[in-house]
């Protein structure tokens, strides 16, 4: 179907002779027909080779049972029993869905061209779920089905001349529409667009004089614009040379004012000099009488310790003399008492001496005593050995040796 040089795809399901063509009859658009699945023939007899392409999801059935997903390559000995069931494309597909006569919300009839792309996946199963429960015929019914009534929908909730400005809103809302109903079938919807949208022919031609005129009217809204603006830009020029000419004047009397006030804080300094300048004298004199004062007690104190040294010395010197002559009278006091004790040192060896003599001559007759009563003890014993034993006894005989035993030691 063609409306104004835009065909509505559909989207089929085409039977091949070989695997190995799947990718150029994928390729292979005639009448708007876009293949989305293909069916290979199944071989009578066996295979010794089976060329399985890496593109698309293959699909293959044992005995009639669904056994998943062929790996790309080439299958030595590929028996009758085991045939392809399905190959899907992985491709992205765009689908071009056009609506004609729409009725919109004030009663005009307008052509909407959509254009969205999806594609089968993202996996084996999800193909798998497609070939099953959905198919190629009926995803075709139900695309077709959906955007015509999404589009019918849409433009009868405006009037025809704000059909244009919902194209955005539209787009999110149908993709957000079809992923709910096609993403539980293994397919994803990625993006929808509205390409055009078209107006009766006189109610276009209107718009565009509509068009024109409110651009007319935008013009000379722009050139009356423009001329406020020269006006306006004019009073904000005069208006910027009283600024600048009152700014001035204020410059002036600021100028002026900084002046008087420098002129003051140079008579402030002046005057703050001068004051310096005595309190410098102030002090100074003040510094000169404390010197002198401190210079003065100095001198008394140099006096005051010299009169004390002076008086110390005549202390001393009096202390010395007086030290000197007692020393004198005490050596003359320590002279005399050892000329005493001379004399009465000599005196006593004279009479020490005249007791020795005397002692001397005593001893001198002691020994003689003794010398004698020791020969009369000796003659005695003689006698008494000269007799034979004798045995004393008693307290006479031990009187007896008392008293010639200690005296003959003697």
């Amino acid at each position: 179907m063609n409306f104004n040089g835009v065909d509505h795809s559909r989207l089929v399901q085409r039977s091949i002779r070989a695997s190995s063509s799947a990718d150029s009859e994928f390729a292979k658009v005639t009448r708007n027909e876009i293949p989305i699945v293909l069916v290979p023939r199944s071989p009578s007899i066996v295979s010794l080779a089976l060329n399985v392409p890496s593109g698309p999801f293959v699909l293959y059935q044992r005995w009639h049972k669904d056994m998943g997903q062929l790996s790309p390559g080439v299958i030595w000995f590929w028996p009758f029993w085991n045939r392809i069931s399905h190959i899907v494309t992985r491709a992205t597909i765009t689908y071009n869905a056009p609506a004609r006569d729409c009725p919109t919300a004030d009663n005009v009839m307008v052509n909407v061209d959509l254009s969205l792309t999806f594609r089968i996946g993202p996996d084996a199963d999800a193909a798998r779920n497609f070939v099953y429960r959905l198919g190629a015929h009926r995803f075709d019914e139900l695309l077709s089905a959906e955007t015509e009534e999404a589009i019918r929908g849409l433009v009868y909730s405006v009037t025809h001349d704000k059909v244009n400005d919902l194209r955005e809103e539209f787009a999110m809302g149908m993709l957000s529409t079809l992923n709910s109903k096609t993403n539980m079938y293994g397919v994803q919807i990625t993006n929808v667009k509205i390409t055009d949208v078209q107006l009766p022919h006189d109610l276009q031609l209107r718009l565009e004089r509509t068009t024109a005129f409110k651009t007319k009217m935008g013009e000379q809204e722009k050139s009356h614009e423009n001329r406020v603006r020269v006006l306006e830009d004019e009073a904000t020029k005069e208006l910027e040379t009283i600024r600048k000419s009152n700014a001035r004047k204020l410059q002036q009397i600021v100028a002026e004012q900084k002046r008087y006030e420098i002129e003051r804080r140079e008579m402030e300094e002046k005057a703050k000099g001068e004051a310096r300048v005595q309190e410098v004298n102030a002090l100074t004199k003040a510094d000169v009488a404390l010197k002198n004062a401190k210079g003065n007690e100095v001198v008394q104190k140099v006096k005051a310790r010299q009169n004390a040294e002076a008086l110390l010395k005549r202390t001393q010197v009096k202390s010395q003399t007086m030290k000197i002559e007692a020393d004198q009278k005490a050596n003359v006091m320590i002279k005399n008492s050892e000329a005493t004790l001379k004399v009465a040192e000599s005196e006593a060896a004279a009479m020490i001496a005249k007791a020795e003599a005397e002692a001397e001559g005593a001893d001198a007759l002691a020994e003689k005593r003794r010398y004698e009563l020791e020969w009369a003890r000796l003659k005695v014993l003689e006698k008494i050995a000269g007799k034979g034993r004798k045995f004393i006894t008693g307290d006479k005989g031990e009187a007896i040796l008392n008293d010639l035993v200690p005296q003959a030691q003697v």
